[in-house]
């Protein structure tokens, strides 16, 4: 939500800047918007403008790039945990408890949803040893009988290295986004380009609903870049879709 709130609040602060651009150039002398100056300042807000589009433009890419990243990682994941279930199905009978640890495992992840896959739930699953961390401890304690049962129990173990690699790396992503300082510096680019359309536009209703469908264009664009950021917490983010395809190949034979 806080993504959504950042857009909302861009948005008002431009159609709010084209209001005071207005203001201002109703109580100007009328020598200080003669055509030159109009050029001039045009020409000076293009800097800006091109300045401003570039920018949104390399991150509307950037987290475009870090959402793809997420869902191929999830992926990933899923194939990982489907694969660590088929070995230890190999290993015997006695993997019964872990493969159901582990179904058990995707399940709660599946029914609790995105909201917990970050921040302190998911810091607290860390320090309570739950979650992978359990399965991997329960593998370390199987003693193999056989060769075969020891490179398996080797494999289960990889596998299970590289599934609590990507949880701990949705916990260490999980509060990235769009630097504040970053974010409030292109605010002000954005806030000039439309504080000068308040100045050199005629005030009427036509150009007036124009500019706050700009303004609204300009606040999504914002909103995109910083929910995308969040792939596993906004509004837009990765599906579950593997998880679930995992979960039901999961646990048979």
């Amino acid at each position: 939500m806080m993504a959504l709130a950042t857009g909302g609040l861009i948005a008002v602060l431009l159609a709010c800047a084209t209001l005071v651009g207005v203001w201002i150039s109703r109580r100007l002398p009328e020598h200080h918007l003669s055509e030159d100056s109009k050029d001039a300042i045009k020409l000076a807000t293009a800097v800006v403008g091109t300045l401003s589009a570039l920018a949104i433009g390399f991150l509307v890419a950037s987290a475009k790039t870090t959402f793809d990243e997420a869902e191929t990682e999830l992926k990933t994941s899923a194939a990982r945990l489907v694969l660590l279930d088929r070995v230890l199905a190999q290993y015997g009978p006695e993997t019964a408890d872990v493969r159901d640890r582990l179904v058990r495992l995707v399940g709660g992840r599946i029914d609790q949803g995105w909201s917990g896959a970050t921040g302190d739930v998911l810091a607290a699953e860390a320090s309570e040893d739950v979650g992978v961390e359990s399965v991997q401890r329960v593998l370390r304690a199987l003693v193999p009988v056989s060769e075969v049962q020891g490179l398996l129990k080797a494999r289960a173990l990889e596998v299970s290295g590289a599934i609590a690699e990507a949880h701990w790396l949705v916990l260490e992503t999980g509060n990235e986004g769009l630097p504040t300082a970053f974010l409030v510096v292109l605010s002000s680019w954005l806030v000039l380009i439309f504080l000068t359309f308040g100045l050199l536009s005629p005030y009427n209703a036509t150009v007036i609903s124009i500019v706050i469908v700009c303004a609204l264009s300009v606040g999504g664009a914002v909103f995109i870049i910083n929910d995308m950021a969040y792939p596993y917490g906004g509004l837009i983010y990765v599906s579950d879709e593997p998880l679930r395809i995992a979960l039901a190949r999961m646990g048979h034979g």
